[in-house]
């Protein structure tokens, strides 16, 4: 058939996508406006209550002792082969086990996986990154050092840079985004996956469309698209509104200690440090409308019942999309959405029973 011919009967199709696209756009800025006054007057509003803090985050010279605890590993960094980037690492058990990879979320860092650090470690090859743009890791500003693409390429060259052929990999949050996406496209360097907290892009895509009160529950995703507005709200008074999201007395994680709560907030509070972790957000339409795909990789899939960020109609959503008997799904009761630090014990039980066949 004629090329021109193709490109005609095409057209429609790619003028309609062009459209989607067009009015999608519209309305993410058109909600990130509406996100901005909202969060603006909620930062404002912590401002005037505590007008000491000032209306600028307040740099930490020194990181809280917590983060250089011996007893969660050894601190490593590793230079990427695909973009020469350095990313930081925290590594035990080296030569007990299969390797076993943490991939944390927003707003944490490598910390957030100490219970899992302890827990593993004598019978598995633990490594907690920091993703690109976080922490002591390389952080490029550009937007688009942070698609999709590219943070799987990262996890990529973690895995085989660490000397492995393939992984357990474990993830929360924004990392398990980037895990579901990392075993459709690289399945052969995942053994076994463990996913908290979140969905696949395409899975949330469609529920949303759906279910209109996703999209409130995910109204900060709309502000982040905006650019350099969201690190100046969330480091006003002090970074206030990351401590209120890590240490809400329903929304946050239950018994977060002053010293926990600094091993998070002392990288982000470095100037410049926010814009690698909100880039990600800034990607996250990038690629709209997804297609669906089908999901087959052996995995545990931990959800709190009461997770204020992600209802739970998205765990039946995540079901229907996999191959039948290779999802395992655990509802905790009660339970908001910081699992791992939340509720460890509960998490590592199902954990141990998932993997035993890999240690038998």
């Amino acid at each position: 058939m004629p090329e021109l011919v193709v490109t005609a009967l095409l057209a429609p199709s790619r003028l309609t996508l062009k459209l989607l696209r067009a009015f999608m756009w519209s309305l993410v800025f058109s909600a990130a406006l509406v996100a901005a006054a909202v969060y603006g007057c909620i930062a404002l509003t912590h401002v005037l209550c505590r007008p000491r803090r000032g209306c600028c985050g307040r740099p930490r010279r020194t990181p809280p002792a917590c983060l250089s605890d011996p007893t969660l590993g050894e601190h490593c960094f590793l230079t990427l082969k695909s973009s020469g980037l350095r990313l930081h690492y925290v590594s035990a058990g080296c030569g007990n086990g299969p390797l076993m990879l943490f991939l944390h979320g927003f707003p944490e860092n490598w910390f957030s996986w100490r219970y899992q650090l302890w827990e593993f470690q004598s019978r598995f090859h633990v490594v907690a990154v920091d993703l690109r743009g976080y922490g002591s890791s390389d952080a490029p500003k550009d937007v688009d050092c942070y698609t999709i693409d590219l943070l799987m390429t990262d996890i990529q060259d973690v895995i085989l840079g660490l000397g492995y052929p393939k992984c357990i990999l474990v993830s929360h949050d924004w990392g398990a985004l980037l895990a579901w996406n990392f075993s459709i496209y690289y399945p052969s360097l995942v053994e076994r996956m463990v996913v908290v907290s979140a969905a696949p892009m395409s899975v949330y895509q469609d529920y949303s469309l759906r279910h209109i009160g996703q999209f409130f529950r995910s109204n900060y995703v709309f502000l982040f698209q905006l650019p350099w507005l969201p690190e100046k709200l969330l480091s006003m008074s002090d970074f206030q509104i990351l401590k209120t999201t890590l240490t809400h007395r329903k929304r946050g994680i239950p018994h977060l200690t002053p010293n926990e709560l600094e091993a998070f907030l002392y990288d982000f509070s470095q100037p410049g440090c926010l814009t690698g972790p909100l880039n990600y957000y800034r990607n996250i339409f990038r690629n709209f409308p997804l297609e669906p795909q089908e999901l087959a990789m052996p995995t545990l899939l931990l959800w709190g019942e009461k997770d204020p960020y992600f209802e739970l109609g998205l765990v039946e959503a995540i079901s229907s999309r996999f191959v039948p008997g290779r999802l395992e799904t655990h509802i905790l009761p009660g339970v908001g959405h910081w699992i791992p630090q939340s509720n460890p014990k509960e998490m590592h039980q199902y954990m141990w029973a998932f993997l035993q066949d890999l240690l038998d």
